[in-house]
């Protein structure tokens, strides 16, 4: 099992993409930085719908994002620390 951290939106960088390539569902993808920006974009929340997807509460907020991502799962740092003690890799795109 493996933790994916996305750190870039689609836009900026082709991280997301490369990992829904070598993602497996047992996986989980955590979006922080500018990554949370693709949870804005339907083509991106169909293709993650498979994957249990979790995005870091202080980058949404911070983006102002809060009322619209309501429906996704976020976590904050500490959740974050547990998060990826819980898996056997984690792997930064």
């Amino acid at each position: 099992m493996i933790l994916h951290l996305i750190q870039s939106s689609p836009e900026q960088s082709s991280a997301l993409k490369t990992c829904l390539r070598y993602a497996k569902q047992s996986d989980s993808i955590l979006l922080t930085g500018n990554a949370v920006n693709c949870l804005l974009k339907q083509d991106w929340v169909a293709q993650l719908k498979e994957y249990n997807v979790v995005a870091l509460q202080e980058d949404v907020k911070a983006r102002g994002l809060t009322n619209l991502l309501k429906d996704t799962k976020q976590i904050n740092y500490d959740d974050f620390v547990s998060l990826s003690l819980k898996f056997n890799k984690v792997i930064s795109w």
